[in-house]
């Protein structure tokens, strides 16, 4: 099977990189060709467009920001649904909205190929060890053939949501969420704690060996703790796309969340006042 790569920023670079060192050759794109050149230098094959990669392709991986990104590169004349290769398969990694998935699954088999949802759950220093958790959903047959694939791009983990395509989407939608509140309710808690007196790096590393002995907590406190929000793993407006598109998902299904408007609050916020390009870690500044 020929392999092709779209997107390589923070996340997607050491993915494809992965990807490369299992099957070489492979394909690659990227809209600032500049990002691309790294992976030429370990084999990869640059192409110039969309269209040309994925006429090259059996399989398609794709890594970009939001929703419109993914619609820009899929649909079209130029896009990867015209151009793969009859049979071949889409894997989308990208956290989107769930009815993007249903949409663009539906294109794909207008055109004889197939759309497979595998968001990814980890930050680019995951990447780089292989410690990705992957979330998958779609056609069996499709998501049978992208699993080992997975696999090669760097899964400890990958996690079956089963044939509905929207389905990993919607676990990885809830997932984000969970990260951005326990970011909002350690920066609280940290921050509650300086103010009363007591050492908050010795009640955390209690907390984190005991009751909260998790990789969120250890990783996310770590960072709350130092102020590190610069440079950022996964940029803070990345986070407030995330919170918006979980209550996107939430007014389509009549789910309240009062929670999640209380964090887009604070995104919003933090971008008003120019933290954007920050870790989304930098939410805990809108408390001062």
């Amino acid at each position: 099977m020929k392999i092709g790569f779209i997107g390589l920023g923070n996340l997607g670079a050491p993915i494809a990189e992965n990807v490369l060192q299992k099957n070489p050759g492979m394909f690659v794109y990227n809209r600032t060709v500049s990002k691309a050149q790294p992976l030429a230098d370990k084999g990869a094959i640059i192409c110039s467009n969309v269209k040309e990669l994925a006429t090259s392709c059996d399989i398609v991986f794709s890594m970009v920001a939001d929703d419109a990104a993914l619609n820009h590169i899929t649909l079209g004349e130029n896009g990867i649904a015209t151009n793969l290769k009859a049979g071949g398969i889409h894997i989308s990694m990208s956290t989107i909205l769930p009815e993007t998935a249903s949409q663009l699954r539906t294109v794909h088999q207008l055109h004889n190929s197939y759309y497979v949802a595998a968001p990814v759950m980890g930050r680019p220093e995951a990447a780089r060890i292989r410690k990705l958790n992957f979330l998958l959903s779609g056609d069996p047959a499709a998501a049978a053939i992208a699993k080992p694939l997975l696999e090669d791009a760097g899964a400890v983990n990958v996690w079956d949501f089963g044939t509905e395509t929207q389905a990993a989407n919607v676990a990885k939608l809830c997932s984000n969420f969970l990260i951005i509140s326990a970011i909002q309710a350690m920066a609280e808690s940290i921050n509650l704690a300086k103010q009363s007196g007591i050492d908050p790096q010795v009640w955390m590393n209690m907390l984190t060996q005991t009751l909260f002995a998790a990789p969120i907590y250890n990783t996310y406190s770590a960072f709350l703790m130092k102020g590190q929000f610069q440079p950022a793993a996964f940029s803070l407006k990345l986070g407030l796309k995330d919170v918006n598109l979980v209550l996107e998902q939430a007014a389509e299904t009549n789910t309240n969340m009062p929670l999640g408007k209380l964090l887009q609050q604070q995104l919003q916020e933090c971008m008003a006042n120019g933290l954007g390009d920050y870790d989304w870690t930098a939410i805990a500044l809108a408390l001062k």
